[in-house]
């Protein structure tokens, strides 16, 4: 099978406001037959947050799609796309003053055949499944990851340290930013998941792995994650998006 062999694509996403806050500030997106998913988590409270994330959602889809038959690589779509929408937040919080200073998180897939690209900024994540592992596919652009990484701070510091929504990356926050951009081929019973914070701070991949395993259907793998969250106080938004890549028809026919 090469790589423009098109697989088929199931996808839900889910959100839910959480345990203690009043208003949603995640946003999600997708086109399907442009092959664009994103998931965003807005900051900067209240209106602007909300702004922040469906600006972002609605400018990359849009820009993504816009460049169907450019001639572009989906790396390269992805990574102007999410320049793009990046300008976007950024010029509408300094031409409104209710606005300033808001920003958001962005992690987004694209696919085209077989071929997955994923473009990330901040702290929302992508995790790709397969045979039964999963791995964390993207690094998170905050304060305690960085130290992580660095070996400053340990995981179990990490947890529990109150600096853990300090992002050092957003959308809007400034006039430019750096995504970044990670590649890689599918196969039939792949399973994404794009989400936010607001889960991740109380599932690591193997629990994330054990419940999407364990449901019988991608609407119940959210749900489930959504109420694992909640279980534990959800301080936070919890969105999840999820795509599950099926073989085509007519593979299912020949096999």
């Amino acid at each position: 099978m090469d790589s423009e062999t098109a697989l088929r694509l199931d996808v839900v996403a889910l959100t839910d406001v959480g345990c203690k806050r009043t208003n949603n500030e995640d946003s999600f997106g997708y086109d399907l037959a442009a092959g664009i998913f994103v998931v965003c988590d807005g900051m900067g409270g209240l209106a602007a947050g909300e702004m922040a994330s469906g600006t972002a959602v609605k400018e990359l889809v849009e820009c993504f799609s816009r460049q169907v038959g450019s001639g572009a690589s989906n790396a390269e779509r992805l990574h102007s796309s999410i320049l793009h929408a990046n300008r976007q937040v950024h010029q509408l919080s300094q031409s409104n003053e209710e606005y300033r200073g808001m920003g958001t998180t962005l992690v987004s897939a694209c696919v085209k055949g077989q071929q997955l690209v994923i473009g990330n900024v901040g702290d929302s994540r992508a995790y790709f499944l397969r045979g039964g592992a999963c791995i964390q596919i993207t690094n998170d652009h905050s304060f305690v990851a960085e130290q992580v990484r660095s070996g400053s701070m340990n995981a179990e510091e990490a947890g529990s340290s109150p600096l853990q929504s300090l992002i050092t990356r957003a959308i809007g926050t400034a006039d430019t930013v750096e995504p970044d951009i990670f590649t890689g081929f599918l196969e039939a019973g792949d399973i994404l998941l794009l989400t936010t914070d607001g889960l991740t701070r109380y599932a690591d991949s193997s629990v994330i792995a054990s419940i999407i395993l364990g449901s019988k259907s991608l609407t119940e793998a959210c749900q489930a994650l959504i109420d694992l969250a909640k279980q534990h106080g959800a301080v936070d938004n919890v969105t999840c998006l999820m795509v599950q890549f099926l073989a085509s028809a007519e593979e299912q026919a020949a096999a």
